[in-house]
């Protein structure tokens, strides 16, 4: 029986313990390769790697490109380079495979592997499964002849620029906007800042100059505080908030309110309502605010949620044909843009709809009054089974008998860390918090 070692966003832990060490990451590649090779019928296929900022990165690549080598597959190096832009270049490059090095939001002592499919996308559990299975297997090294190269790709960051640029209306501009770009220390440090220049806008950037160990340390859509203090120093009009591979987005306005995922989807839908286009619906989450939902629905946009995670959000979207759809978190997906969540291009959409309208996103959302939320993340002991806690079972029917049309509540593990989120929405801010630590409590009993 084969182990489980993909989660929700790839596999992901603490550098230097299984599985987020170099023998384990040879293995993988080396795995991969295989299926790659097996699936895909080329008889050298190639990858692209891309990797955010942590030192950590320089080991796993190293290791993964000798296991893909050794499986007579080539390897294209980017260097650091946001999720999005390796799903980006992975379509654009006609590779067969895209490999991210990352742990995105978590902090430096973490990393991480995810992948995407020869299009760019997120893939299928099945093929998952089967990388899992070709771990258990015996290694099959080929000869020298059929050995793997690598090389490195030295206009990553440029074309990725590019990219983003194209997905911002040709007839608009940023000019006359003051922007302060937060790329967390991370992916995006090199590229985002540039991307906002160019369009036209007037960049103040922090968070952009890691060292291997400071990624989203203080910094980023985790941790808005320093581009709230920011855009208010320096008088900005904006402030873009990205995380450390550059896959969510936060913004915050000149009053130093921030605006998260939910919000911002409603505001991309508004976006092309207001364009004339029609928007059949959007998909958000377990964990989308209340409030959005009934917003969308007033404009006749149908509204679905997903199992929290984007890669869930995308199947919806795909099965539906729509295309709008996100997370809280600020983990957003325009399809007709591109194949998966990009910080970047969000934000320049978000900023798109400003300058097309005239209208702030306070006035955009004028009308869209977000429920209460209170979102408490309690830590799992090893082997602790909250699903057989009976103690928060009662607590879990009491409280929604308690809330009744009031509010709702969603408690779920985590799928990268080991963490029981515990939220409660409600009509009052403070019935929200007395409720979830009603059941906090019951967790930690």
């Amino acid at each position: 029986m084969s182990r489980n070692y993909f989660g929700t966003d790839g596999i992901r832990g603490t550098v230097g313990q299984a599985p987020i060490t170099p023998d384990f990451m040879l293995r993988l590649g080396h795995a991969v390769g295989r299926v790659l090779r097996r699936e895909s019928g080329a008889a050298r296929p190639s990858v692209l790697i891309g990797k955010d900022t942590r030192i950590s990165g320089y080991m796993l690549e190293s290791s993964l490109e000798a296991g893909f080598a050794s499986a007579g597959v080539n390897v294209l190096l980017t260097g650091p380079l946001p999720t999005p832009g390796v799903a980006y270049l992975t379509r654009a490059l006609r590779q067969q495979l895209g490999v991210v090095i990352s742990a995105s939001h978590n902090p430096f002592a973490d990393n991480g592997i995810k992948f995407f499919s020869a299009s760019g996308e997120k893939l299928p559990d099945a093929w998952e499964q089967a990388v899992e299975r070709a771990l258990e297997d015996a290694p099959s090294w080929v000869d020298s002849a059929s050995l793997g190269r690598a090389r490195r790709l030295e206009d990553a960051r440029g074309r990725y620029i590019e990219f983003c640029k194209n997905c911002f209306g040709s007839d608009l501009s940023l000019r006359g906007l003051k922007i302060v770009v937060d790329a967390a220390h991370g992916a995006a440090y090199h590229v985002a800042p540039d991307v906002f220049h160019e369009l036209g806008a007037e960049v103040i950037a922090i968070g952009c100059k890691p060292d291997g160990f400071n990624i989203n340390a203080g910094f980023g859509a985790t941790a808005p505080s320093a581009l709230v203090a920011a855009v208010k120093e320096h008088g900005a009009d904006y402030g873009v908030a990205l995380d450390g591979d550059a896959d969510r987005l936060l913004l915050v306005d000149a009053q130093g309110r921030l605006y998260n995922g939910d919000e911002l989807l409603y505001v991309m839908v508004a976006d092309r309502l207001a364009q004339g286009l029609r928007v059949p619906g959007a998909v958000g989450t377990l964990m989308t605010n209340m409030a959005v939902e009934l917003a969308l629905k007033s404009r006749d946009v149908e509204f679905v949620r997903a199992k929290v995670g984007d890669r869930y959000v995308l199947e919806e979207l795909a099965a539906r044909g729509w295309q709008l759809g996100g997370e809280g978190s600020g983990h957003l997906l325009a399809l007709d843009k591109h194949t998966t969540g990009d910080g970047i291009v969000s934000a320049l959409l978000v900023l798109q709809s400003i300058c097309r309208t005239g209208k702030s996103l306070s006035e955009q959302l004028a009308g869209v009054e977000l429920f209460p939320q209170t979102l408490i993340n309690v830590r799992l002991q090893p082997g602790q089974d909250w699903k057989s806690n009976a103690r928060l079972a009662r607590e879990q029917a009491e409280v929604t008998a308690d809330l009744g049309s009031r509010g709702r509540v969603l408690i779920r593990a985590s799928g990268t860390e080991p963490l029981l989120r515990v939220m409660v929405e409600a009509s009052e801010a403070g019935l929200a918090q007395q409720c979830a630590e009603r059941l906090v409590e019951a967790v930690r009993a």
